[in-house]
């Protein structure tokens, strides 16, 4: 079974037991599992799948954090050719890795 949710504008196709990363979000001390309740599809490899107008009613996702993480270091340059313009910057995204305890729907 899998499903296809919407999280502040990103989707993300999951499966019981997939791990993924989201934009980083505010989570409340101690909370160690997330549930998302804005599911736009849920499917099964053989079956029928269940398409949302724009989400499917009663369908939820809970997932585990398993880690706050970084992503790739992205490095940005501006230049302009003979004005003696040169600025290097970078920036690293954060991340909350989940894992995907259940699929309920």
């Amino acid at each position: 079974m899998f499903a296809i949710i919407d999280d502040r504008g990103h989707q993300y196709k999951v499966q019981q037991g997939d791990r993924f990363d989201i934009q980083l979000m505010d989570l409340a001390e101690g909370q160690q599992s997330v549930q998302f309740d804005r599911i736009l599809m849920i499917g099964d490899t053989g079956g029928a799948a269940k398409i949302g107008t724009p989400a499917v009613a009663g369908a939820t996702v809970k997932a585990k954090v398993l880690d706050m993480i970084k992503g790739d270091k992205i490095t940005i340059q501006k230049f302009r050719r003979r004005k003696n313009y040169r600025k290097k910057t970078g920036h690293r995204q954060k991340y909350l890795r989940l894992e995907v305890e259940s699929i309920n729907g």
